[in-house]
């Protein structure tokens, strides 16, 4: 193996260590050294020392004669080893010379280049001042030997040389690897190997070049005679033999650079012409011929390791000519050959996806031209398109352009991912593959690239993979709708174990401690379960900021990163201050993107979006006021957005010299920026300066809506936000801050009274309603309506606000609002319900409901837990909730406006019922209570679902005011307070206020109890009669009960409220919000959507806390009131059971029963009570109905439940303690023992709670269900069969102490002795046979009667079960054949 060369850079201590790798090989130095004079004095070669005398030497007398000891000497050897024995006249010195490797010997001895026949060339004048510019296209008008192997620049000098000097140059020294030599002398022709055809011309490596012109030519004639004679004198195996030796020694690479050089130098001998050949005077030897084999006839060995390649077809034919190409590399070249055939895949096996530049996904059998640059030398080369891991691989290339191109393609088949463009085309997620390959942080890097390009690259991508363009389109269209500017962060919902478990924990103390735990974990750990918090962790703000600041990029760029800031606001209120705590982020954007005065744009494409007005960036700033009160606060105060706002509203779009769509989209983000900062009371103050221009733009509306056709949605949606501002500041208006709604010092610090009054704002009800009345006459008309819809959702909501602060001043008439009133249900709201239209708005509620339709809310395919979209990609279908047809806007600002006219006018709640009677609405309401497949929770359904249920609630409300003045029909009371009971499940975080209503005024009302009046507690009463077969009493019955908890609902009311409320600090933040107390408003962010904010369970949610009370010591005591607040529970879920069975049917009947046990195990004496008896056995009774048991598994997991037999367990326990045999509770102990259940029920009764069967004393006929449910079929675990049969026989179970379980053992063992399975074990026989034996010899004739004539169960006997009055002759004849064994055996053994 050849040894490596020192390297430039390389250190003295990698020069040692060549040394020792050059002394360990003991290979022969490469170079010729002249040796020294002998230090003895010995007469040394007079010819040699001639020659030495005529040379230049230099001694280097300051190193020392012997070389320092590198590496640890060699023990020395006391003789000589016999293979290499010292000559007695050999000189130690001068042997040790010879053989010196040292680096001081090379350096102590070095002679200098001949230069004394060198031609000296003068420079040629020229007439100028430079010399002309060489250029490679020129023709040389002469091509020397050596110009292949010469640097343009020289070629040319030699060139101008010859020219100029009018001489041939022909003693320049030829390049290494190139020796130009005479022709070979006649002596040279003779010099043949022996049984060879090949000649050695001269010698071609050893040139004596650097030696005096003769004296060269002398010596490598010399030393090519020597190797000549040493090869004539060696036989041909010996040739071979060291032919091999030299291969084994040599580097491969070194051997096949030789081998390509021959064979380059055969083609070239074979096509030189024939005046070129070796008998002319100058021949081109470009390399040595390789040794040839002696004999012509013997093959070499080397063609046999290396077969023969077949030639390379090349598209092109190589020349000398060509730059670097005159050693052609076959090898190197086979990228230039045609792609190989495209394979057709004809099975369905999966291939590797790739895409185009443009991120389209190729179809696998695709073929497309190679001129679109789509092919490559990587894997499956003849395969158009780049796969995902080959543009990973490019974005880490050296070349900027690739790296750009690389992201480029891989944020264009991003954004096709989200748009949902693959499909099922893929398996899996393109999404979770990138983040899991680690996507995020190579943005990340990529983004502190030098290169711009890249960079721009990087943080297209990065929008790419964040911001879903629907969403942000969705976001903006509803934020006009019925509290649209409230929203829920985008922020993954699953929470660590431990914050789980620390629930109890102060809110500050808990954000404090996640805080400090995240801030110590990696970015890749935080990005694995929040991409959002994975990026903030990598110092991305940053450098977004110094990109805008210093790199000052493209209008493209800028853009990209407002919206990936706007993504990271609507992460979180934790993100939204981080961007807001950003040194100078703000302040750039502000100062850069958001100028006072700025230079007249054009229509055309913009240069740079440095010191002009963006739209986005005003969006950021209004998405980022939406986080917080004190977020919106210090905007407004520390980075003077007043006077940009007054810059950006006083002027009408047209007025701006931006681009149309630009002027339209800025103002509109200006006016929403405002209306969020008068969400809090803030900003109040602009409306005095501002006044004047708001009036003139209210003015302007209906004109501009009466053009035709109708404007741009940019043009609705600016109107819109404009009335939305003016609601807000109208609610301002009237927002005065609460004397007790808070006992905190800080609250009552932070409610100011607003800084404008209701007399600033009481004229504008005159110009909105104008609007109002134009856009409701196009409601006729489709397809103008939906273009208008924002414009009359925004003006309802408008005087809904006003109405409200009107009625809440208290210098006003109540006679003129109430006149103003009716004089708007008249002209206005009347007419609007009598139409038609109308009518089908409610019909399209059911088509356009999430809820209806929970596929609309399915999540999205490229929807990765760990980055939260609303999946809005592709946009939203016209039949949707947030489509262009849905009704659900301005229905639900409809119901607003008219909820605001009845609570002032109680008046007018008899015009306004006609809304409860519609039909499409009775239609809607009936699916929404019908069971079945509920929406699962996503970001999306969640945001859908929330505003679906505030049109709901307003309906209810609605219903809530009418019921006062006028009764609801039966059927429509029935049917709201299902929806109301419903809706109170389902509720999501943020509508607190709305479910305190509904348990307030709402769920436990008598007017939605249409049953109480109408028989229906008679009706119960039939019922049971009907399905038990016997009368109970009537004062016990479940009719009395039902009439006694109508009674009882105010205290019922009570109950949940005190339980089932949520938590004060929420309930007065949505408080604040639904009643417009903007003074206590804290943010318009959301709670995370985890889950409803009651379970489905909620009814049992009293209950249940009763129970933990009592089950965890550390809570104390349970309540003194256990008694009532278990009564009313139990009557509560006994008018649901009996009135309102589709409310439960989202809790298993399993679940139920579990629910129920739980009375018992509260306490010792809670059961012992006669209302919580009768309660309790009424709703037994009702899970024992038949169409209700069969639904019944107790297998299953249960919701709140880690295990029912754990608590079936302890509920024996409970039983065996307290019990004292009471007849309900034994009931609820045998329900669970039914032969479909569990046999590990029956087995912890039988086998570890034995004590229990002497309290069980229930009679046959109080048992909840049939005896049929606990006998058939037989039991077939043999373990219980034993368990069975040893309590009769033990006498631990007998039929006066626990009649049913003693007929279910004797069915079980007397249906298993008489069994005669052919496939039953032989430990069964045994068993069978062993228990037949015994029951045979009894003691207790009954016992044994009942053992072997047992017939059928029967609960009207007093035993349970009827009995033969003699065996089947089946039985007879087993019987007697095994007692006539058995008295063989007895008699064999005696």
């Amino acid at each position: 193996k050849m040894l490596s060369r020192p390297k430039p850079g390389e250190s003295e201590v990698d020069l040692l260590r060549f040394q020792s790798q050059f002394l360990a090989a003991g290979a022969t130095p490469a170079v010729r050294l002249v040796k020294k004079g002998n230090r003895r004095g010995d007469d040394a070669d007079p010819a040699q020392a001639l020659r030495q005398d005529h040379r230049d030497m230099v001694i280097l007398d300051s190193l020392p004669d012997l070389p320092p000891a590198l590496v640890p000497a060699p023990p020395k050897r006391a003789r000589s080893s016999p293979g290499y024995p010292l000559c007695e006249d050999e000189d130690p010195e001068e042997r040790l010379n010879r053989h010196d490797q040292h680096i001081t010997a090379v350096l102590t001895k070095i002679i200098e280049r001949d230069t004394s026949s060198m031609a000296v060339h003068l420079p040629v004048p020229s007439g100028v001042a430079f010399p002309p510019v060489f250029h490679r296209s020129q023709e040389r008008r002469e091509k020397s030997a050596t110009s292949a192997k010469r640097s343009i620049f020289a070629q040319e000098i030699a060139a101008r040389r010859v020219s100029e000097a009018g001489e041939v140059v022909s003693n320049l020294d030829p390049p290494g690897g190139a020796v130009t030599c005479e022709a070979p002398v006649p002596k040279d022709q003779a010099l043949l190997l022996p049984d060879s055809s090949h000649s050695f011309c001269g010698p071609s490596l050893v040139t004596g070049k650097g030696l005096r012109g003769q004296e060269a030519e002398q010596e490598a004639q010399t030393i090519h005679e020597e190797n000549v004679a040493r090869l004539e004198a060696l036989a041909p195996e010996e040739i071979l033999q060291e032919q091999q030796r030299l291969l084994t020694q040599l580097d491969p690479s070194l051997v096949a650079f030789l081998r390509a050089h021959s064979r380059t130098r055969q083609q070239a001998a074979k096509k030189a012409p024939e005046d070129e050949r070796p008998g002319e005077p100058f021949a081109h030897v470009t390399k040595e011929k390789p040794l040839m084999s002696t004999s012509a006839h013997e093959p070499r060995k080397e063609e046999k390791l290396e077969p023969a390649t077949p030639a390379l077809a090349l598209p092109v034919t190589p020349q000398k000519e060509w730059v670097h190409m005159d050693t052609i590399e076959m090898e190197k070249l086979s990228w230039t050959q045609d792609l190989p055939p495209l394979r057709r895949q004809q099975t369905q096996e999966r291939m590797q996806a790739r895409f185009s530049l443009q991120g389209e996904l190729l179809a696998p059998d695709v073929d497309l031209p190679t001129h679109l640059g789509l092919h490559h030398h990587g894997e499956e080369a003849e395969r158009a398109g780049y796969s995902l891991q080959e543009l990973f691989h490019l974005t880490r290339s050296q070349v900027s352009q690739q790296r750009a191109l690389a992201l480029h393609v891989l944020a264009q088949v991003i954004s096709r991912a989200q748009a949902g463009e693959f499909g099922d085309l893929l398996v899996g997620s393109v999404l979770r593959l990138l983040l899991d390959a680690g996507f995020l942080f190579l943005l990340r890097f990529s983004l502190d690239d030098r290169v711009d390009g890249v960079v721009a690259a990087a943080i297209r991508a990065l929008r790419a993979l964040l911001v879903a363009p629907g969403d942000e389109e969705l976001l903006d269209n509803t934020f006009s709708w019925y509290h649209g500017a409230l929203m829920f962060p985008l922020i993954p919902s699953q929470e660590d174990e431990e914050d789980e478990d620390e629930d109890e924990e102060p809110l500050v103390e808990k954000t404090k401690r996640k805080s400090s735990k995240e801030g110590s974990r990696p970015p890749p750990d935080l990005a694995r379960h929040d991409v959002i918090k994975g990026l903030l962790a990598t110092n991305l703000l940053p450098r977004l900021r110094f990109v805008l600041e210093v790199a000052c990029p493209g209008p493209a760029v800028v853009l990209d990163i407002l919206a990936v800031l706007i993504r990271l606001v609507r992460h979180s209120l934790e993100s939204a201050t981080r961007v807001l705590e950003c040194p100078r982020l703000i302040e750039t954007v502000v100062r850069e993107f958001l100028p006072t005065s700025w230079s007249p744009m054009g229509v055309g494409p913009t240069p740079s979006l440095h010191k002009v007005p963006c739209s986005a960036a005003m969006k950021l700033l209004r998405v980022l006021a939406s986080a917080g009160r004190n977020i919106a606060a210090r905007l407004l105060s520390s980075f003077d957005l007043r006077s940009r706002l007054c810059r950006f509203v006083a002027e009408a779009p047209q007025e701006l010299a931006l681009p149309p769509e630009e002027a339209e989209t800025l103002s509109t983000e200006a006016l929403r920026l405002w209306a969020v900062a008068a969400s809090y009371g803030q900003g109040s103050d602009l409306y005095r300066e501002l006044y004047p221009m708001l009036m003139r733009a209210l003015q302007a509306v209906p004109q501009e809506l009466s053009i035709y056709p109708p404007p741009q949605p940019l043009s609705m949606q600016r109107i819109a936000s404009l009335l939305t501002l003016l609601t807000q500041l109208t609610l301002a208006a009237g927002s005065n801050p609460p004397e007790s709604i808070s006992d905190s010092a800080e609250t009552s610090l932070s409610a100011t009274h607003s800084l404008i009054t209701w007399t600033q704002v009481s004229g504008l009800q005159p110009l909105v309603e104008p609007c109002l009345r134009q856009t409701l006459k196009l409601l006729p008309r489709p397809e103008v309506w939906s273009a208008l819809s924002p414009v009359p959702t925004a003006c309802l909501l408008f005087l809904s606000a006003y109405y409200q602060v009107w009625s809440q001043q208290p210098s006003s008439c109540p006679e003129d609002w109430l006149e103003d009133t009716e004089r708007l249900s008249e002209e206005l709201l009347l007419p609007l319900l009598r139409q038609p239209t109308l009518d089908s708005l409610w019909e399209s509620l059911r088509h356009c409901s999430p809820f209806c339709n929970p596929l609309t809310c399915a999540p999205a395919p490229e929807a990765p837990p760990s980055l939260v979209s609303l999946g809005c990609a592709g946009g939203c279908p016209p039949l949707s909730l947030a489509g262009p047809a849905s009704p659900f806007p301005f229905l639900t600002a409809l119901l607003s406006l008219c909820n605001t006219l009845a609570r002032i006018h109680k008046g007018l709640c008899g015009q306004l019922a006609a809304i409860l009677a519609a039909p499409g609405l009775q239609n809607y309401f009936l699916q929404c209570v019908t069971p079945g497949a509920a929406p699962h929770l996503t970001p999306f359904s969640a945001w859908a679902l929330r505003h679906e249920y505030h049109l709901q609630y307003l309906v209810l409300s609605l219903a809530q005011k009418v019921a006062i003045v006028q009764p609801l029909p039966a059927t429509s009371a029935a049917l709201h307070h299902s929806v109301a009971l419903a809706l109170l499940s389902r509720l999501l975080p943020g509508s607190e206020y709305l479910a305190y209503e509904l348990l307030m005024s709402y769920v436990f009302r008598l007017e939605f109890l249409p049953e109480r009046a109408s028989g229906g507690p008679e009706a119960a009463d039939f019922s049971d009669r009907l399905s038990l077969g016997s009368s109970r009493d009537p004062w016990n019955g479940r009719g009395a009960l039902l009439a006694q908890a109508c009674q009882d609902l105010s205290s019922i009311r009570s109950c949940y409220l005190s339980h089932c409320s949520p938590a004060r600090a929420s309930l007065l933040a949505s408080q604040a919000v639904y009643r417009g107390e903007l003074q206590q408003v804290p943010t318009l962010l959301l709670a995370v959507p985890k889950e409803p904010l009651l379970p489905t369970d909620w009814p049992f949610l009293p209950l249940i806390q009763l129970y933990h009370r009592a089950s965890d010591t550390n809570l104390g005591f349970p309540p003194t009131d256990t008694v009532g607040i278990a009564m009313r529970v139990l009557q509560w879920l006994l008018i649901l059971e009996s009135w309102r069975p589709q409310v439960l049917w989202a809790v298993p009947p399993a679940a139920r029963l579990a629910r129920l046990m739980c009375v018992f195990l509260v306490d010792s004496e809670l059961f012992r009570e006669s209302p919580i008896q009768h309660l309790v056995a009424a709703l037994l009774a009702q899970l024992c109905q038949p169409q209700v048991l069969p639904s019944l598994n107790l297998d299953c997991p249960l919701p709140g439940l880690t295990s029912f037999p754990d608590l079936y367990a302890n509920f024996l326990d409970h039983f065996e303690a307290v019990s004292f045999g009471d007849h309900l509770f034994g009931a609820l102990v045998l329900f669970p023992l039914q032969r479909r259940f569990s046999v590990t029920l029956r087995l912890a009764l039988f086998g570890e709670h034995v004590g229990a069967l002497r309290s069980l004393s229930l009679p046959l006929n109080q048992l909840p269900v049939s005896l049929e449910c606990y006998t058939g079929p037989p039991e077939d675990n043999l373990a219980l069969l034993q368990l069975y049969f040893r309590v009769l026989v033990t006498g631990a179970l007998r039929p006066h102490w626990c009649p049913v379980l003693y007929a279910v053992a004797v069915a079980h063992v007397n249906s298993f002795i008489f069994s005669q399975d052919p496939k039953s074990s032989d430990e069964v026989k045994v068993a069978r046979q062993s228990m037949l034996q015994k029951t045979c010899l009894l003691a207790d004739e009954s016992l044994r009667q009942h053992l072997l004539h047992y017939k059928l169960p029967n609960s009207t006997l007093p035993e349970g079960f009827e009995l033969y009055s003699q065996l089947p002759s089946l039985r007879q004849e087993y019987l007697q054949r095994l007692t006539s064994t058995v008295l063989q055996n007895g008699a064999s053994e005696t």
